[in-house]
Parts: structure tokens; C-alpha cells; sequence
């Protein structure tokens, strides 16, 4: 079957504020409105008003208001800024426990070795990958490294400093070595099948959050591994893992062995109590998520 070709012209931001209005949504403000949708744009913001849609006519719910989706708006916008934020402290931890652990077995050219790894042509993709991060990179370290040695590579240390959180997790994914996987996952108090999926997770989100996309409700399309066991505090069984509540676990999790002090439960219930008309259930929060002890603290 032969697709049509879109053919829809652009409309202006008056044009889709009266088309909104004539929706049945509330607008008390139209210049914010406008100004808003200048730096938004309607098709970003529409994914924030279908809440408020009826699914079933289409037209907004009575007292559905262009303020409310604005709110939600800035909501998922902080939530994503504060999950950013501690994912990096995770992506840190690590790039250097992979680094001293691989390096102690294996020297610290390691990933340079294809014996180390699981599939020889993915392990040439990864190694052209870092040697294309390698080349953007303008580190004084790394190019004073560069200056001064033939290597194609710095050892490991240096090398990760520049690989994005995503290689990192594709390294750890193709290690051939079931015993240095086994290492670096208990560090975490994780079975290294776990600590896969975990890292793959944790990058799908901090991807999200780089890309500035709606995360609230976002129904994920990775399934992280539910554990049968940790060594430190965790969730019971969640009713979804793809929704962002079991991340934000997952989060809380790493933390606790990253940054033991970290703020973070504390932080993300302030940022929930400040906007209390968000539907945690839509978030997969349970009702009493709170009594958790891995957010009671």
C-alpha cells in the first residue's frame, strides 16, 4: 500500500490557541499562552494537554485549563533536570570500577583486546566509537597524552573519561570475562544480569533527560530486570518496571553505594509535594510508596 504524503501547512500560534479554546481548554492568559507555545511549540506541549483530553470525543475535560498542562509541563521538566543530575554521579562510579577492574586482570589496554570481548565486530564498532569520541574531545589531558605518546588510545582511565554512559554500558554488556562482570556488579550488591539491565535502563532515561522528552508517564520501552535479591535497601515487588517510579528506584538503589549521604529521596518528595495535582499513579508510584524503606529515610 502506497502511504500518502503529509500535506498539512503550518499554523500560527493564534490560530492554534483559538483552536485549543474551541476544544474546550481553558486559557485565562493568552499572552502568556502565546509566549509560551513561541518557545514551546504546540507539538512539544501537546503531550503535556493530552491528559486532559477525553479519549474518547477528543475535546478537553470540563475545567481543563492551559495553566494545569503548563504545571505538568514544569514538572516533568524539573524531574528530569534532578534525575540528570545523580544518574552522572552513577555513570562516574562506573566508568571507574570497569576501568580498575578490567585493567587489573587484563592490563590497561584491555578493550583494545578482542579476546576480551563476547563478538569481534562489536567490538570493532565500540572501538571506532571511542576513537570518534576521542577525536571531538579537546581535554587538556587528553591532548597533552596524545603529544607525547604513539598510542591510538590512553589506557582505560583516560580512554572512559571521554566514552559516552551508553559505550560504557555496551563494554560491560560484550565482556567476555563472566568473572570481571561478577566483580564490578557486586560492588553494587548486584548479580551481573541485573547490573546489565540496570545500566541499560539508566541510560534509556538519562537519554530522555538529555533530549529534554516527556518522562513522567512515559511508558518505557526497556524492561529492567526485576532482582530476586540486593545487598542493600530496595523496593518490594513494583506493580510496572516501565514506568518511571522502578527507575527512580533503581536511582535511589545506586546511590546508596555512590553518594551514601545523597539527598535525593528528600528532593524528589519536595519536588512532588510542590505539585500535588501530578498523578503518581500514572508514574507507577504505589499508594504508599513513602513507607518504602528505601524512601522512608
Amino acid at each position: 500500500m502506497t502511504l500518502p504524503l503529509y500535506s498539512e501547512s503550518q499554523i500560527s500560534v493564534s490560530e492554534q490557541i483559538r483552536l485549543l479554546k474551541s476544544d474546550g481548554l481553558i486559557i485565562e492568559n493568552e499572552q502568556k499562552a502565546i509566549h509560551l507555545l513561541n518557545h514551546i511549540s504546540l507539538f512539544r506541549f501537546k503531550s503535556y494537554l493530552k491528559p486532559y483530553r477525553d479519549p474518547k470525543t477528543k475535546k478537553f475535560k470540563n475545567n481543563a485549563s492551559f495553566e494545569s498542562a503548563y504545571s505538568l509541563y514544569q514538572f516533568d521538566s524539573a524531574l528530569r533536570r534532578l534525575i540528570y543530575g545523580e544518574i552522572e554521579k552513577i555513570e562516574v562510579s562506573f566508568r571507574t570500577q570497569l576501568s580498575l577492574i578490567m585493567s587489573e586482570e587484563s592490563g590497561v589496554y584491555w578493550f583494545e583486546k578482542a579476546e576480551n570481548f563476547k563478538n569481534p565486530d562489536k567490538h570493532s564498532e565500540l572501538l571506532a566509537g571511542l576513537h570518534s569520541e576521542l577525536k571531538r574531545c579537546d581535554d587538556e589531558m587528553i591532548v597533552d597524552f596524545q603529544r607525547k605518546y604513539a598510542n591510538v588510545f590512553p589506557p582505560s582511565w583516560m580512554t572512559f573519561e571521554v566514552a559516552s554512559f551508553g559505550t560504557l554500558s555496551k563494554i560491560y554488556r560484550l565482556l567476555k570475562s563472566g568473572r570481571a562482570r561478577r566483580k564490578v556488579a557486586k560492588f553494587y550488591g548486584l548479580s551481573d544480569t541485573v547490573m546489565e539491565s540496570w545500566l541499560h535502563a539508566l541510560v534509556y532515561v538519562r537519554n530522555i533527560c538529555a533530549h529534554h522528552s516527556r518522562l513522567w508517564n512515559r511508558r518505557m520501552s526497556i524492561n529492567a530486570i526485576i532482582p530476586r535479591k540486593t545487598h542493600l535497601k530496595f523496593i518490594n515487588v513494583p506493580k510496572d518496571t516501565k514506568r518511571v517510579y522502578f527507575i527512580l528506584s533503581i536511582l535511589v538503589y545506586f546511590l546508596q553505594s555512590v553518594n551514601p549521604q545523597n539527598t535525593f529521596p528528600t528532593r524528589l518528595k519536595a519536588l512532588i509535594s510542590k505539585f500535588p495535582h501530578i498523578d503518581l499513579g500514572a508514574m507507577g508510584f504505589p499508594i504508599q510508596w513513602k513507607d518504602e524503606p528505601l524512601w522512608s529515610n
